[in-house]
């Protein structure tokens, strides 16, 4: 598996866009959990943790994933395409 990047912008299948803050581990589990924030308005949370095995799982074909992803979250080398519009 890989490791989530810090610092990196991630978009999950859906189209939104998510900023790596930071890595924590489980106080419990000791259990690698991805700290991110969204890059677009919520009125819930901005601020995020999931597990990193989670971050990067394979999803299976499904009809909102808009984007075409193979995982949730994919790293972002291009932002040229917008798919939150």
């Amino acid at each position: 598996m890989n490791e989530v990047q810090v610092g990196k912008i991630y978009r999950h299948f859906k189209g939104n866009y998510y900023f790596v803050e930071n890595i924590a581990l489980d106080s419990e589990t000791k259990e690698r959990m991805v700290v991110y924030r969204a890059l677009y308005e919520r009125q819930d949370s901005k601020i995020w943790v999931r597990k990193e095995s989670m971050f990067l799982e394979n999803i299976p074909e499904r009809p909102d994933n808009i984007t075409g992803q193979k995982v949730r979250f994919e790293l972002c080398e291009d932002l040229s395409k917008d798919y939150t519009k």
